[in-house]
């Protein structure tokens, strides 16, 4: 029997208010415990053979969830351990003393007899279970969407860094040629050239400016590269191969370079020949920052729209904007074998929502077709209003959800991928996504195809005929 008073068992909140009766009985059918500081009153796959009540000190439990460790602390006045009614045959978790801890043991082997003579604490203990289910679902929920989180972030810095590190590079290629443009310039502007002349080179660069052709293949830049080398060399120019390569890259041939080589003198020739290709090249390398800061500057924005900041919670969200903003965050995943296919209304459809919950569908479901493909194949987006219905479908030519496991797919913390892959979000979590905003989520999967239907009741603004 344990030598604890019924006062102190009462003061723990999952004991309060019980009839002294069932107080006496469980001091009596317990016994009390003392841990000194590290000791481990059970661990993970020890069988689970009793309930323990922490009257004093703190007890912290470790599991793993999906290769990530979870931690959570029990502190004094609670209640761990299994409990009436649970079906646990093994401990989950470890639990190890972080003080010295005072409590109470009851073995599992009473259990029944607890029910029997103490109905007031088995509905109690029954609310315990019903909080720690509660709370160990939520820590696992928030670890999935922290690792959805980390999963998109990584791909959103691979593809920041792509055009970031483009235009870093184009930066640093146009300071060298801004330097090469200054000191041909120079030696020209020291040429002895009459003011015709001045004119002639002049009017010659504007035609190398505004000469605007498709890039040539691998083959045709060797060719038109031996071809100017050839036109350079007939000229006296032996070490001009470089440049060569740079106008052959640009499908320049030998003609081009015919006004230039056949009305001036060697010295002219060359400045302005480098001097050409200089403008040229900045012409080119301005062209690929404006790109490379122009997609950095369309991956902030889709950032921005996919998580709704400065926004309202809930609003009227168009449902093809989040649809393209998530294709645009997972452009990482898509674009190396993917084609995708859109088919879009060419009215908006508006729903009254939470527009970063629905990007987490979108995002989920897109996600998994991707993978479902293995990186090569043909995704199918499509929207389109049915009734006062938004319908969206998204569809993947992967090898199909096996049938022995789609009646099981929505159900939570179900998975067909191995630790560490997919967003963490899980199917269940898109199902009550769903299930929030009065909607309905089905599918059809075969070997080839798989398409997932989402159904969402559309806004009044959205069924305007205006």
């Amino acid at each position: 029997m344990a030598d604890v008073t019924k006062s102190e068992l009462a003061s723990v909140p999952a004991f309060q208010s019980l009839p002294d009766e069932e107080l006496e009985w469980f001091l009596k059918e317990s016994e009390e415990i003392h841990l000194a500081t590290g000791d481990m009153p059970f661990h993970e796959n020890d069988v689970a053979d009793a309930m323990f009540v922490i009257l004093d000190g703190e007890l912290q439990a470790r599991w793993d969830q999906g290769g990530d460790l979870m931690v959570i602390n029990i502190g004094p006045r609670s209640v761990t351990g299994k409990l009436p009614f649970s079906r646990m045959t093994h401990f989950t978790v470890t639990v190890r003393a972080m003080t010295p801890t005072r409590g109470l043991r009851l073995p599992a082997a009473k259990f029944t007899a607890l029910i029997q003579h103490c109905p007031e604490m088995a509905k109690q203990l029954v609310g315990v279970m019903s909080d720690r289910i509660r709370e160990v679902t939520r820590m696992e929920s928030q670890q999935a969407k922290l690792a959805a989180l980390g999963k998109l972030s990584a791909g959103l810095a691979h593809e920041l860094n792509n055009p970031a590190s483009a235009a870093k590079r184009a930066a640093s290629q146009l300071r060298a040629a801004l330097k090469r443009i200054k000191d041909a310039s120079h030696e020209l502007g020291a040429r002895d050239l009459t003011q015709p002349e001045k004119s002639r080179i002049e009017a010659i660069e504007q035609q190398f400016l505004a000469y605007d052709r498709i890039p040539p293949d691998a083959l045709r830049v060797s060719e038109l590269e031996d071809e100017i080398d050839r036109a350079l060399r007939a000229k006296g120019f032996n070490d001009m191969w470089q440049l060569a390569g740079d106008l052959a890259r640009r499908g320049f041939d030998a003609a081009s370079l015919a006004p230039l080589l056949e009305g001036f003198d060697a010295a002219t020739v060359r400045a302005a020949l480098v001097r050409f290709t200089a403008a040229i090249e900045i012409f080119s390398l301005v062209n690929e920052i404006e790109s490379s800061t122009s997609r950095i500057s369309d991956l902030v924005r889709a950032i921005k729209e996919y998580t709704y900041m400065d926004q309202a919670t809930v609003q009227d969200v168009d449902i093809v904007h989040g649809l393209e903003n998530t294709l645009t965050i997972l452009n990482h995943k898509l674009k190396r074998g993917i084609t995708v296919q859109r088919e879009y209304p060419q009215k908006a459809l508006l729903v009254h929502s939470f527009g970063s919950e629905l990007n987490q569908v979108w995002t989920n479901l897109i996600d998994n077709a991707s993978d479902a493909m293995n990186g090569s194949g043909t995704l199918e987006v499509r929207a389109f209003l049915d009734g006062d219905c938004a319908i969206v479908e998204i569809a993947d030519s992967g090898s199909g959800i096996p049938a022995e496991v789609q009646p099981r797919i929505f159900e939570p913390f179900f998975t067909t991928k191995g630790v560490g892959e997919g967003t963490g979000l899980g199917l269940d979590t898109v199902h009550r996504i769903i299930r929030k905003h009065k909607g309905t989520i089905s599918f059809q999967s075969r070997p080839g195809r798989t398409v997932f239907r989402v159904s969402l009741p559309v806004s009044n603004a959205a069924l305007s005929p205006h």
